[in-house]
């Protein structure tokens, strides 16, 4: 068994607390105990869940495990805290907000033989796992992906580091980018911002990625992807899996911490991780520069 803790009780801190209370039965989540939260408010209980400190998580040794839920900008430091006080992490994604503090967290991982796993549930959506079937062996010779939504709180980052998951599902879809160009159009007073990506495929395809923000915006996501002969213009519709994204990423988590997942796996994921990283510091400097 793996005792954990979740640190921060927003939306996703509370589904970890739900999800380890009410694990599918017969699967790997059972094997994950939640033994207290972290959180910056006096709630002293969260579904007969104690809060401790970080000390006392830090130090207990029926904590194995943690769940950074945080804002974006404290993932880095929590996940580095824990690593070094030897347990293993799960953190939501971006795990930090630059490229090089990725590479030194998975290094520092490594260097103590501890699972470091960030949150993708992004690629676990039946309407995503849809699309992919659909353009699986397909040739592209174009696309974009264009999101909208609400506007950003403080402490979520650049775009191109909270919008991450739409750079995965490119990433995942068609294989290693390149960044050929980057700007950012902001009007803070109307609390609006928009990001555009020119990428490059392996094989010199053009793809946009889009990320645009203001209040009122509906959360969409619009697709473009043209193959020789046929274009993907519209995102699947797919019947919603009968297990939770948060508790099939529970299950994958816990795969992992009991060496159920091959080393290439995990090196493969890894690879992909640090790319889309590394593809998200590099947007952000074009922009700024």
């Amino acid at each position: 068994m793996f005792g954990a803790v979740v640190v921060g009780v927003g939306i996703a801190g509370g589904v970890r607390i739900r999800d380890m209370l009410n694990p599918l039965p017969g699967s790997g989540a059972e094997k994950l105990v939640v033994r207290g939260f972290i959180s910056r408010r006096n709630l002293n209980t969260l579904e007969d869940v104690n809060q401790i400190s970080v000390e006392e998580a830090m130090n207990r040794k029926d904590i194995r495990v943690a769940f950074i839920c945080t804002e974006n900008d404290a993932h880095e430091d929590f996940v580095r805290m824990f690593l070094e006080a030897g347990k293993h992490v799960c953190v939501e994604y971006p795990m930090t907000l630059s490229y090089k503090t990725a590479v030194e967290l998975w290094v520092l991982a490594q260097t103590k033989g501890l699972i470091l796993h960030e949150e993708h549930i992004e690629l676990l959506t039946e309407d995503y796992k849809q699309l992919k079937k659909e353009v699986a062996g397909k040739v592209l010779l174009e696309g974009s992906l264009h999101f909208t939504g609400g506007s950003l709180k403080p402490g979520f980052g650049f775009p191109a580091f909270s919008g991450i998951a739409r750079l995965c599902w490119l990433v995942d879809l068609f294989g290693e980018l390149s960044v050929t160009g980057a700007n950012f159009e902001q009007d803070a007073g109307k609390g609006y911002s928009k990001m555009t990506a020119q990428l490059l495929t392996f094989d010199n395809r053009p793809l946009v990625w889009v990320e645009e923000r203001q209040a009122g915006l509906p959360r969409t996501k619009k697709v473009n992807f043209v193959f020789d002969g046929f274009a993907v213009t519209q995102i699947p519709s797919a019947p919603r899996g009968t297990v939770g994204l948060f508790m099939q990423d529970l299950i994958l988590f816990s795969a992992k911490l009991s060496g159920e997942v091959s080393p290439e796996e995990l090196d493969k994921e890894r690879a992909r991780i640090l790319h889309c990283m590394d593809l998200a510091d590099r947007i952000q400097q074009l922009c700024k520069s």
